[in-house]
């Protein structure tokens, strides 16, 4: 399964991902919207979401067990993703009150603070490496950022 053998960091690599992919699942399950009637459904999308929101981990994990220090590819992709995210949770905002669910509390609507939820999760989980990405970008300039030095994370 790894193509590139002799550039993987395997006693670094050490984040339990099964755990996290399952409690994604099991917390789709319990929090998903109901946009169709079609539970499985929903709650697949909201597995996805989960799932896209916790991807970011094994790389910030693996980038805090070892220098502390990011090519310019990963780190660029890295903050692309919180951009995305950033998009995507500004739309869920303004999307909140078409969402449905069925509430466990009168009144309350589970589904769309989850969703919103998971998007401030994600972005807390950026913030400290959007720190140190923008302040190497405003240092070195993008088109000549070789590496971003995650400092705080190590």
């Amino acid at each position: 399964l790894v193509v590139q053998r002799s550039t993987y960091q395997e006693a670094d690599d050490s984040l339990p991902v099964v755990p996290v992919a399952l409690a994604c699942f099991v917390l789709a399950t319990l929090l998903h919207a109901d946009m169709n009637d079609r539970p499985l459904f929903d709650a697949l999308w909201m597995a996805g979401l989960f799932l896209g929101i916790v991807a970011v981990l094994p790389q910030l994990w693996l980038i805090s067990r070892t220098t502390g220090r990011v090519e310019a590819l990963t780190s660029h992709y890295i903050a692309v993703m919180a951009v995305s995210r950033l998009l995507s949770g500004t739309f869920m905002w303004h999307a909140r009150f078409d969402l449905t669910c069925q509430p466990w509390v009168d009144g309350f609507n589970h589904a769309s603070w989850a969703i919103l939820g998971a998007h401030l999760v994600h972005l807390l989980l950026l913030a400290d490496f959007a720190y140190y990405y923008l302040k190497c970008v405003v240092q070195q300039g993008l088109p000549s950022l070789a590496q971003v030095d995650i400092g705080c994370l190590v």
